[in-house]
């Protein structure tokens, strides 16, 4: 009797102590250990605000929400949450771009803004540099993409995940540009970027310098005759209702950038490190392929709203390329970097 009760007390001691380490060691199935770093670092969650000053049916927009923002919430296994927030609701460019730098902000898309400190980057949108998208993308994704932006993190606090389109640019008016003669008195809405500004005045125009928040009412009221911008823009902004014509000049290429302050990047796991980064590079190369293909529909639709484009000859273009030309002397001069930079860029024309 005596032995038997001895099992039974025995039995039951394995029991409570079977109990005890599941409570204390055990993982209930449903746990989300998605994110857990290296060492047992513990997935906290967070909310991501992502800013940008494109208009909510840009290929900027489409790409974040098809992409981005359920790529990140189902891969971090609902750790990271994305909010965006399109066309200058968390302010215009700058004011975002501050932002994600203080940090009151997670991330941005931001265009090359910050081109003034970061000397490098200014680089991607020089005139007539690239030939066409296959050139800007393989530049921009490549290591002279990784170059431009490499003074970010250092400099601004934040990193760089990826580089997206905004597009060729090409300047609407309210009346015909058709030669360099038209330049002269054209007032135009350029970005306040010192580069932007300089060429306006090579090609002999009249810039003023407005934020992209006020270009339809400037546009509106006559404060301006015109603006430059990937005609993508122009629709997706509705400035088609206050512009009568477009110069397909493609005098630049305008980049952007998904980017995510460096504080914040910290605090995140390796996980959900690498879940941004890929969601931002799938997201973006989205973009890429949406905005290319987005250029002969955007032209139609701009067409039957009664835009008319004007695609300049060759002596046309060659005069604005000769105009914009001493710029690069100038560039040349002040940066010792430029010139090979420059040459770089060019190779990879094909």
């Amino acid at each position: 009797m005596r032995r038997k009760k001895g099992i039974q007390f025995t039995a039951i001691l394995l029991l409570t102590a079977s109990v005890l380490l599941a409570g204390c060691g055990g993982q209930p199935a449903s746990t989300d250990t998605a994110g857990a770093g290296a060492g047992g670092q513990e997935a906290k969650t967070h909310k991501i605000k992502v800013a940008n000053y494109f208009a909510e049916n840009h290929p900027q927009n489409v790409a974040l929400r098809e992409k981005f923002k359920p790529l990140v919430e189902k891969n971090s296994n609902g750790t990271l949450k994305v909010e965006i927030y399109e066309n200058n609701k968390l302010g215009a460019e700058k004011e975002f771009y501050d932002g994600v730098r203080n940090g009151t902000i997670e991330m941005g898309i931001p265009g090359l803004i910050m081109q003034a400190d970061i000397e490098k980057i200014q680089v991607g949108e020089w005139p007539f540099l690239f030939k066409d998208f296959k050139h800007a993308k393989k530049v921009f994704e490549g290591p002279i993409g990784a170059e431009m932006s490499a003074d970010m993190e250092t400099k601004h606090g934040v990193k760089v995940l990826a580089w997206s389109a905004n597009g060729f640019r090409m300047f609407s008016s309210s009346k015909p540009l058709n030669s360099m003669e038209d330049f002269k008195g054209f007032r135009v809405r350029f970005p306040n970027i010192p580069n932007y500004i300089a060429l306006g005045k090579a090609l002999g125009m009249t810039v003023s310098p407005l934020p992209i928040s006020e270009v339809f009412t400037a546009l509106e009221q006559k404060v301006v005759d015109g603006q430059d911008n990937p005609i993508a823009t122009v629709r997706a902004s509705g400035w088609y209702e206050v512009q009568k014509y477009v110069l397909e000049s493609n005098h630049m290429f305008s980049p952007n950038m998904y980017i995510i302050n460096k504080k914040f990047w910290d605090k995140l796991t390796p996980d959900q490190q690498k879940v941004l980064q890929d969601a931002a590079k799938e997201s973006a190369a989205h973009e890429w392929k949406l905005l290319e293909e987005s250029v002969e529909a955007d032209k139609k639709f701009l067409q039957e709203k009664g835009l008319q484009f004007i695609t300049p000859d060759d002596n046309f273009k060659k005069a604005m390329q000769d105009a914009a030309a001493p710029l690069y002397e100038e560039f040349y001069s002040k940066y010792p970097w430029a010139k090979e930079m420059v040459e770089k860029i060019n190779k990879e024309a094909g």
